[in-house]
Order: C-alpha cells, then sequence, then structure tokens
C-alpha cells in the first residue's frame, strides 16, 4: 500500500481537488520540500524570484520523484508497512514540519541572496517575493509532473496491449523503453532540432545585422576595407565590431605621450569561406597582406561561440604594447557559447586548429630574429578551443611564446589536468601548478606573482573568477561537494553556500545559464582591468612604470 495524503484534505473539499490530493505521493511530497527548501540556499550568481521560482519548481520535482521511487521501492523489498493510525499521525505531522521549513526558508532567500550580491558590490534586495517564487515553483512543478504522468500514460498503455502476447514483466520492460523512445524523439527530435533551427536562424539574421554607425573601413590596411580579400559584409557582426573598434593609433600615441602603431586586426567570418581550412587560408592571406608578421606581438584569437571577443582583452594588450600587435580570428558558429558547446564543440575545435596550424607553419618558417612573438587567446568556448587549437608535443621544437585564457569551460582539458594536479594547500579556484614556470592562475586579485617563480620559455595564464559557474560547473555536483566550495573560498563566493546532492547540481547548471548577466568583474563577465596584468605576464610588457600601469586600469575601469 503506497502512501497518500487523503486524511490532509478537507472531507468537504471539492471531489476533483480530493482526486488531483490524494493522486500525489506523501513520501514525494516530503523529499521535494526538502528539495524544495534547499534549492533556495546561495549558488554562485544572485537569482531573480522568477529564475528562483523555476529552479526550485525543478528541484521540488526532483525531490518528488526520489521520494516516489524510494517509497516503490521500499514496497518492492517488502519492508513492513507502518500501523494505519501511526501513519495518519506522522502525515499530519510531516505535512506540518514540511510547511514550516518551506515557509521558513522562503523567507530567508533573500538575506541569502543578499550574502552573494554585497560580495559583487550589488545594492541588497529587501525582499526576494516569497509568495511570486512559490506559485511560479508551484506551477513549475505541475508541469513537470504532467510530463511525467503522460510518459507513465504511454508506458501503461503500451506494456497493457503487450500482455496480450509476451510475459507480464517483459511486456514492462518493452514499454518503457516505447515511452523513452517516443519522448527522446519528441524532445531531440522536435523540440531540440526545431529550437535549434529557430535559434540557429535567429542568431544568423543578427549576425548579418549592420549597425547603422558600423562603417567600412577606408584604411587599406583594415579587414574589410577595398583592398581586402575579404568582403565587410561577411565579417558577421562579431566580426565587423571587432575590426572597427578598439584604439588607434593617435589615441594610443595620446594616452602614452609617444609614438604607437596602428593596430592591425584580422577576423574571416563564417560566411567569407565553405570550410575551416579555407577560411584559415584567408585569414592567413590577410595577415600577410596587412604586414602582421612584422609586429612585435601576434596573437591568434580564438572567439565565443556567436563569434563574438571581448574588447577588454583586445584593448588592453594594445595599449599596453603601443599598438605593435597583430591579431587574427576566425568565426566558426552563430551560436552562443554554452549551445556550441552542447552542439557542436568539435566544430569551434576544428576551425582553431585549422586556424592555428596555418598561422603557426607560415610564423615557424620566419627567420627566428625577424618574427613576431606568438600567443594565443580565447574567452569561454574560445579558451576551450584555443586549449585544442595544439598540442604541445607539435610546437615542443619551436614554441609559441604563451597563451591568455579567460573563463575555461569547466570541460577544458588542460585546465582540468592543471587544477587536479595542483600543488596542496592550494585552493582550487587558484590553483598553484608546480613551480609556476608554465601555468600561473589570477582573478580580481593579481595572484601571478609568485615568490621564487622564474617563467619559462612558454607562459600560460588563466584568468578565472571563483563566482564563474562556466568555469566551475562539476557533473560531480549531482553526488558529491566540488573542491571549490572548501575553505578558503573565493573573494565573490557566498560563505553561505553550502554543498546538497543534486540541488547543487541544479542550481549550477541554472547559474551557467546566468552567467553573463553577473555584475563586470564576477562570474562570466571579465573587466578590463584585471585583463592587465594577465597580459603583463603573459607577454612581458617592458618599458612601463607603476604609475603608468596604474593610469591604465583607472581609465579601463572608468569605461
Amino acid at each position: 500500500m503506497s502512501m497518500d495524503a487523503r486524511s490532509w484534505v478537507p472531507r468537504r473539499a471539492p471531489g476533483a481537488i480530493v482526486r488531483f490530493w490524494n493522486s500525489f505521493s506523501a513520501s514525494g511530497l516530503y523529499v521535494g520540500t526538502l528539495f524544495f527548501a534547499a534549492s533556495l540556499t546561495p549558488s554562485l550568481l544572485p537569482r531573480t524570484f522568477l529564475t528562483q521560482g523555476i529552479l526550485s519548481g525543478v528541484c521540488l520535482a526532483a525531490g518528488y520523484g526520489i521520494g516516489v521511487f524510494g517509497r516503490w521501492l521500499a514496497h518492492y523489498m517488502e519492508f513492513p508497512e507502518p500501523n494505519e493510525r501511526i501513519l495518519r499521525a506522522v502525515k499530519y505531522v510531516s505535512v506540518a514540519l514540511c510547511a514550516v521549513v518551506a515557509v521558513t526558508f522562503l523567507w530567508q532567500a533573500a538575506e541569502w541572496q543578499n550574502s552573494i550580491r554585497t560580495l559583487m558590490g550589488l545594492a541588497p534586495v529587501d525582499s526576494a517575493h516569497p509568495l511570486r517564487t512559490g506559485l511560479i515553483a508551484a506551477v513549475t512543478f505541475v508541469l513537470l509532473i504532467a510530463a511525467a504522468r503522460l510518459f507513465q500514460l504511454v508506458l501503461t498503455f503500451t506494456s497493457a496491449r503487450l500482455r496480450r502476447f509476451i510475459p507480464r514483466r517483459m511486456a514492462n520492460v518493452v514499454g518503457i523503453a516505447v515511452a523513452v523512445a517516443l519522448f527522446w524523439v519528441a524532445i531531440e527530435g522536435v523540440l531540440f532540432r526545431f529550437g535549434l533551427r529557430a535559434a540557429d536562424a535567429s542568431f544568423q539574421a543578427y549576425d548579418e545585422l549592420i549597425e547603422p554607425d558600423t562603417e567600412r573601413p577606408s584604411d587599406p590596411r583594415k579587414t574589410g576595407s577595398a583592398a581586402s580579400q575579404i568582403a565587410w559584409s561577411d565579417l558577421g557582426r562579431a566580426g565587423r565590431e571587432f575590426v572597427a573598434s578598439g584604439p588607434s593609433a593617435d589615441e594610443l600615441a595620446g594616452f602614452w605621450g609617444g609614438d604607437a602603431f596602428e593596430p592591425i586586426r584580422v577576423y574571416v567570418g563564417l560566411n567569407a569561406a565553405d570550410t575551416p581550412e579555407a577560411r584559415a587560408e584567408l585569414a592567413l592571406r590577410e595577415l600577410e597582406r596587412t604586414g602582421a608578421f612584422e609586429r612585435s606581438v601576434l596573437v591568434i584569437i580564438t572567439p565565443t561561440g556567436t563569434g563574438w571577443i571581448d574588447p577588454a582583452a583586445i584593448d588592453t594588450l594594445e595599449y599596453l604594447h603601443d599598438g605593435d600587435v597583430a591579431s587574427v580570428s576566425v568565426q566558426y558558429s552563430y551560436l552562443t557559447s554554452w549551445l556550441s558547446l552542447l552542439v557542436e564543440p568539435d566544430y569551434g575545435t576544428w576551425t582553431a586548429r585549422a586556424l592555428f596550424s596555418a598561422v603557426y607553419e607560415h610564423w615557424h618558417n620566419l627567420p627566428e630574429n625577424d618574427r613576431p612573438r606568438l600567443y594565443l587567446h580565447g574567452l569561454s568556448l574560445g579558451a576551450f578551443g584555443s586549449e585544442a587549437s595544439n598540442e604541445f608535443f607539435e610546437v615542443l621544437g619551436d614554441p609559441y611564446h604563451g597563451a591568455l585564457w579567460s573563463g575555461p569551460p569547466f570541460a577544458s582539458r588542460i585546465w582540468q589536468y592543471v587544477t587536479s594536479q595542483r600543488e596542496p594547500g592550494s585552493p582550487a579556484w587558484l590553483p598553484r601548478f608546480r613551480d609556476g614556470s608554465f601555468v600561473r592562475f589570477t582573478n580580481q586579485i593579481d595572484g601571478l606573482d609568485i615568490p621564487g617563480a622564474e617563467w619559462g620559455p612558454m607562459r600560460i595564464v588563466y584568468l578565472q573568477y571563483a563566482s564563474d559557474p562556466i568555469t566551475f560547473f562539476d557533473y560531480h555536483s549531482l553526488y558529491r561537494q566540488p573542491d571549490w566550495i572548501d575553505q578558503p573560498r573565493g573573494p565573490d563566493v557566498s560563505p553561505e553556500l553550502r554543498w546538497y546532492p543534486v540541488i547543487t547540481f541544479f542550481q549550477l547548471a541554472l547559474d551557467m545559464a546566468l552567467a553573463t548577466t553577473a555584475p563586470m568583474g564576477h562570474g562570466h563577465v571579465y573587466a578590463p582591468e584585471d585583463y592587465i596584468d594577465a597580459w603583463i605576464e603573459v607577454t612581458a610588457v617592458e618599458g612601463k612604470t607603476a604609475d603608468e600601469i596604474a593610469r591604465l586600469r583607472q581609465m579601463f575601469a572608468r569605461r
């Protein structure tokens, strides 16, 4: 006999409400309420009442499912059923406790959210809107339960028909397989693919949109100009923004009070050629045409999923080197990074490898004393692709000079290895790898100056914030506590954050979707001034005084 909530409903309640209430498992509601309460605790990023309500509804449904499964398992294992009187008393006490827990946690939610907001410099909230949050959670829960019951209906209907021809248990197994297959086709084949096509079309249309204030450059050294091999329209929105923005030679000279170069920026959009190799070859020819290999610094940039390049990263580099910088990038997708990571992560890697191979081969064949220093850069999915653009053993004979990878996704292979092999005592959010001669980490607080450490021939720096869920999402948080929760914690991670099985996984998944909504300098939004220290170490900037660097940092902080 399964536990139900019949004794909780007044006798005079309408029959439909009674039947609806009785259809729920009491054990499922118990566990679901605990999940609901835990979902209100803080994670890495602040939430609105809308996102909190959706998260809490999902956690409530997950807890309900676990509770139902636990009750079924107990019945299947033939555990003794409790006495009916005791059971009824336990029900009343349990529902009262669940209600108290839910209400208490709802009213505590504002304080928990403020524990994050204060660290990120946001104004505190007076209320987490508990009534709205609870209503949205209830609606989300009901929708998910309706989907689960539809799945059960398909399973039951299929197995009942099959029992006429095959044994009961075999029919149940086939029924489960049929239900899973139908739902998979509906979700993956219809909803997911339709949504993906719609998103792709939408992002493609956005990518092709030319802003009225983005004019085609007249300077023949610019990509997309009349002299360029790449049409202005083929750069895409992100490429046009990248090429048209950035400091000019006059602006650089005016800031430093001396001579400066006009930075070279080369970009090849997705429409410029049909294959990654063809786009990479276009990029190489454009680099040669613009004289990029005559500069002191050359950076191969892997963009994010939409093709976007963080202006904070490249602007700061160009200022630090008086414009004596050339940079090149090739677009591989229209989709946002998290969508690209889900559906086409390898495509970004292929493009990154094609570009690196083309540029590196040409650079490698130049006289060693008459070529630029070569660096890699990528943000988010760009860091993921840039990491995978080459294998270290391929370049050991003639290594490039370094890389700055910011906000590396949790799936980044080199990042994972270095973090897991960090020196004992160093935190997961700011690891120290061996003697610091090859890889160093930094965040809002410059962590690159390691006493006694000397850089080797290649300098790798990871810029990452402890509050960045793109970096610190962990599938294993479903059942174990991530290392970055241990003390000491990052400077912008709430001291109230606690790990809960399953719930923390859902919290981090939501944080990933909201990663770019964080304030500047937190989450997945990297501040220009934090790039400055990183580039100084990676590219060994010389000739700038501490006062000049401080003035540069202040200028970017004011933007």
